[in-house]
Parts: structure tokens; sequence; C-alpha cells
């Protein structure tokens, strides 16, 4: 039984662009398979840190098939995964450090993107405004942070500080289109966030 036609025009959509990678899978083109994992690549290098169900939703996989080429790829070394709470992650090989996986996988989850977005545009924001702009409780931004601290995002410290706010103005500025509007629109006011002191 083939691939249905909506299917394969998503596969090809993302295959071209994980043909052109340098981790491209070697075989022959028409086959299938080939052409499923180069999807996924291609689907890895535009949402880098996406689980697994977000990678066999969004290309239209089967759970069997999702597992089988994803367990393929990584036995091949393409890519690599890491657990990030109930979710196994996958990022193209070589191109994030262990950081930028963990950053990463927070960024994948709206409260915590919403809390980085707020605090690189206002690094002033306080708990309680966190809370406001983004409709959660202030125990759900509290919970948030502390995990956020423990992994290295937020400084360990009093109030709420982005650690290494170069690396993820970064990481959404480049991934903005797989994130949602107010990465978006971070991204379009990138320049005036950054400060040069020479």
């Amino acid at each position: 039984m083939g691939i249905d036609e909506d299917k394969r025009a998503t596969l090809r959509r993302f295959a071209a662009v994980g043909a052109a990678s340098p981790l491209a899978v070697v075989g022959n083109r028409d086959d299938d398979d080939s052409e499923v994992r180069e999807a996924i690549l291609g689907y890895l290098g535009a949402t880098p840190g996406a689980h697994f169900s977000k990678v066999r939703d969004d290309l239209k996989l089967g759970t069997g098939e999702a597992q089988h080429h994803l367990r393929r790829l990584q036995d091949d070394g393409a890519i690599v995964s890491h657990r990030d709470g109930d979710y196994r992650r996958f990022f193209q090989a070589g191109r994030f450090s262990d950081y930028e996986q963990v950053a990463l996988g927070y960024l994948r989850r709206d409260t915590p993107r919403g809390m980085v977005v707020e605090l690189l545009r206002d690094p002033s924001t306080t708990g309680s405004d966190l809370a406001d702009r983004l409709d959660v409780s202030r125990a759900t931004i509290s919970t948030y942070a502390s995990e956020l601290r423990g992994v290295g995002v937020l400084e360990a410290a009093d109030g709420y500080r982005i650690a290494r706010p170069e690396t993820l103005l970064t990481l959404l500025v480049r991934y903005a289109d797989s994130f949602d509007d107010r990465a978006a629109t971070l991204a379009s006011e990138a320049a005036s966030l950054v400060q040069y002191d020479p």
C-alpha cells in the first residue's frame, strides 16, 4: 500500500530540506523509506526539539512508522534525542549543545516559552506580571521558574533573570516560525533588544 497524496506532499516538502542537509539519508531517492527519513531530518531542522507525537502528527506518519524511522536515524547517527519529563525530544545530530537542547525543550512548552519571551522583552518583569500576561497562576510561574533555574535557563538568584539571554534570543529568533505569535513578535523586535557596547 502506497502513501496517500496528502501525506506524500507533506513528506516531500520536508524531504527537500532534509535532502539538502549534510546528514541526508543516502539511498534511492525514489524509496519511500528514504523520503520519510529525509522528511524527518528536514522537519527537525526547522523544528528542533519536537517530541515524538509532534513529529508523527505533523508528518502524518503512523506510530510504528515514526518509531521505526526515528530509531533508524538515531542508529545511523543522523539525529539525537533526550528525555524531557514525559517527552523524548529529537534534534539533528551535531547542531546543538546539551544546554541548547534542554533550552529548546522548554521553549517548546507554552508557559516556559512565554516566560522567556516576556523576560527577554523586559528583564524587570515580576512573577505576578508573568502570571497576568500568560494567564496562568502565580504557582504555575513559580513551578516553572524553579525548573528553569535547575536547568540554567534562569539564574539561580532572587527574581526572574535569564541566565544566557543571547543564546535564548538566538534560538527564539532562528526558529520563530516553529513557535507561536508571541515568539514571532519577539523575533521582529530582536534588533532593538540587542545592545552593542564597544
